[in-house]
């Protein structure tokens, strides 16, 4: 945290990763590095992020997610400085977009063949 420019969360939330990102972690990062999440939303501390974007205690945030989505108006960080939101796409790639369809068609050919697969 004290060395890197980018932080960038790729981590499932668990009990003990809720809240990873807090005070205590944003006053370890240098004042010129940028946190990303991309991850899940409650990795973050969302109060303790907002406070130390608009201090300056880092230069900002992406993030993909949040606790809550949609957000609450009264979410703090959608008025955070140097704070970045992006509705939730970042998986929504071209090729992860063609894959989802290719996984589609070959279900629905499976099943058109009496031979369904990925049952629920």
């Amino acid at each position: 945290m004290r060395e890197s420019d980018v932080v960038s969360l790729h981590c499932p939330l668990f009990p003990e990763t809720r809240g990873i990102i807090n005070s205590d972690a944003l006053n370890l990062m240098k004042k010129t590095a940028f946190l990303i999440n991309t991850a899940r939303g409650p990795l973050v501390n969302e109060h303790d992020l907002a406070d130390a974007l608009n201090r300056g205690a880092i230069a900002g945030a992406a993030l993909d997610v949040l606790s809550e989505e949609p957000p609450r108006p009264d979410n703090p960080l959608l008025s955070a400085k140097n704070c970045l939101i992006t509705p939730h796409i970042s998986w929504a790639t071209k090729e992860a977009r063609a894959r989802l369809v290719d996984i589609a068609a070959d279900n629905l050919r499976a099943f058109i063949a009496g031979k369904p697969v990925n049952e629920v």
